[in-house]
């Protein structure tokens, strides 16, 4: 067998690597929780219809992972952030998740996740350079 690496952006082939991982996840996990996967996207909209903000994330075996979260800066502080948190928080809750996880650097939004019960769980530090890259839980 003559086997080589490639570097190439290819959808067929990463989702054949996710796949695969997924089949051997779902060969371990309890049978209860077997194919529990969804995306998850809130988008807050303007009377435009313009994205002033969003929280992507997905619902895997147990869990709600957040992956991304932003508003738009002229927005921030004006409760927006929590309305999203919360909304995506009762998803959680309706699909049964026993967590959310999020991560978030050190200028971001520590301080916003602990306001809302978030405990932190592990960090890097170094991350370009002068910052933590902090990892967090909340248990519902």
């Amino acid at each position: 067998m003559n086997l080589h690496i490639t570097k190439e952006l290819n959808k067929n082939d990463k989702y054949h690597i996710n796949n695969q991982l997924y089949e051997f996840n779902l060969k371990n996990f309890p049978v209860d929780l077997g194919g529990r996967y969804q995306e998850i996207n809130l988008f807050l909209k303007d009377e435009n219809g313009k994205v002033r903000g969003g929280i992507l994330g997905e619902i895997c075996w147990n869990w709600l992972e957040i992956h991304t979260f932003i508003i738009d800066e002229d927005m921030r502080k004006s409760g927006y952030g929590t309305k999203l948190l919360l909304e995506i928080e009762q998803i959680a809750l309706e699909t049964s998740c026993d967590f959310i996880k999020v991560d978030t650097l050190s200028f971001q939004a520590l301080d916003f996740y602990k306001k809302h019960g978030f405990q932190e769980f592990g960090t890097l530090d170094n991350v370009g350079r002068d910052f933590k890259h902090y990892y967090l839980k909340k248990d519902l």
